[in-house]
């Protein structure tokens, strides 16, 4: 990561209080690694509007963007300009209590602008004392699916062996030979991808009409369907396939605490009580 961020984000409490944290602003050009993970909407410009942080030349980037803000006790607080890493890559961030700042300047090596920013994200990380992270990383999210659909001709070492450890063994010969085909279908199928073992598509979710299992209401209609006897076992295996060992839910008065994450094993979560009060 370079020593800047992008310009976006700015309307967030962390650049108003306790201090003004007021950016200057430059155009840099656009990293071409930028334009191999963009994904919209439009074109990215050839250049790019960023601030500096630091004034040496390099940061250390705190962590991929992917999948990073899907559970509630995560943000981003600025996005990292860099070169190597992809688009949207997280330069500060919030994960429960723990606050990310991936610039390794110290504060008398800083523009004021990034002293004040720093300072406010001190003030701002005291909120969560107490509040551990809700999410630990047992698998990479959905979009890594196209990512690596992608790249299956470009692996050094056996390609095949590659394949086979991330994609089901009966997508092999279809598509071994046609990443961008292979792309194109996670891509098209994106909200129904999850994790065992390798990435697959819920044609069981498909096959009951619902288009995403990442959605509250699907985790919603699947326990209905523990009513109707001819989805009954169906549902139950949905069920047990995104839901956390001895979970609960409560769709009245819980419904916002409950959570879906990639990141998080593919499941759906409940966020304690209370939990989320503050932010």
């Amino acid at each position: 990561m370079e020593n800047a961020a992008h310009g976006e984000l700015l309307d967030h409490e962390v650049y108003r209080t306790p201090l003004t944290v007021q950016p200057e602003f430059e155009e840099r050009k656009t990293p071409p690694n930028y334009r191999e993970t963009y994904r919209g909407p439009g074109k990215l410009p050839d250049q790019i509007r960023v601030w500096r942080v630091q004034n040496t030349p390099r940061g250390n980037v705190v962590a991929r963007s992917s999948g990073f803000t899907d559970s509630p006790d995560a943000e981003v607080l600025a996005v990292g300009f860099n070169f190597g890493k992809s688009y949207g890559d997280i330069g500060i961030g919030r994960h429960g209590n723990f606050l990310q700042w991936g610039y390794c300047d110290t504060p008398a090596q800083m523009t004021e602008a990034g002293r004040r920013l720093f300072l406010n994200c001190i003030h701002y990380i005291h909120r969560f004392d107490g509040r551990p992270p809700l999410v630990r990383r047992r698998s990479s999210d959905r979009s890594s699916a196209v990512s690596l659909a992608r790249i299956i001709n470009r692996v050094s070492g056996d390609q095949k062996e590659f394949f086979l450890q991330v994609f089901p063994a009966e997508l092999y010969e279809k598509y071994h030979k046609d990443p961008e085909g292979l792309a194109a279908y996670y891509q098209a199928n994106l909200e129904l991808v999850y994790w065992d073992r390798v990435y697959r598509i819920d044609e069981e979710l498909k096959a009951l009409g619902l288009a995403s299992n990442r959605k509250v209401e699907t985790l919603e209609r699947l326990f209905k369907l523990l009513e109707d006897p001819n989805h009954r076992e169906t549902a139950r295996k949905l069920i047990a396939r995104y839901s956390a060992e001895h979970t609960s839910y409560d769709f009245g008065a819980g419904r916002n605490r409950i959570y879906f994450t990639d990141v998080g094993g593919y499941k759906f979560m409940v966020a304690p009580e209370g939990y989320l009060a503050g932010r």
